[in-house]
């Protein structure tokens, strides 16, 4: 069945990468104004590559159909939710919830977010509840207005 709505978002803000750029620059500075390298060093640069390499790869992916809703935010969650058991679900503004990416124990339950502070918010009939990010509201509340009115 083709999906209502799809949407892959990235973490691309600029001041991040810049900030991650400068976090690798530091150490490896330091380790090459060293005149003997010490293996502590590197232990640092191969933890902030490998934290570079996560942010590289991470991915917030929405796809709503008739049936359901999945969110993959790899390589973490990988959800489907039926749309049956669905309470309630609207697009709302959320503010800041502490920050970006898996925020846990929030007033809205689990926030899964790249940037911003609009997503789905989603309340299950088992009295769960999670928001899903989203960079296109206007777009996403269409959709759920269309699949509320069913």
């Amino acid at each position: 069945m083709k999906p209502l709505f799809i949407e892959k978002q990235r973490f691309n803000q600029w001041w991040l990468w810049l900030l991650l750029m400068i976090s690798l620059a530091v150490p490896v500075l330091l380790l090459f104004k060293e005149a003997t390298i010490k293996s502590g060093g590197f232990s640092g640069i191969i933890i902030i590559v490998l934290v570079i390499i996560l942010f590289v790869i991470m991915q917030l992916k929405t796809t709503i159909t008739q049936q359901n809703i999945q969110l993959t935010y790899f390589p973490f969650v990988w959800k489907t939710i039926k749309l049956s058991d669905i309470d309630t679900m609207k697009v709302i503004n959320y503010g800041f919830v502490g920050g970006w990416g898996i925020r846990l124990w929030t007033k809205y339950g689990t926030v899964y977010n790249v940037r911003g502070n609009k997503g789905l918010h989603i309340r299950l009939k088992n009295g769960k509840q999670l928001v899903i990010g989203t960079q296109k509201p206007q777009e996403l509340e269409n959709v759920v207005a269309q699949l509320n009115s069913k």
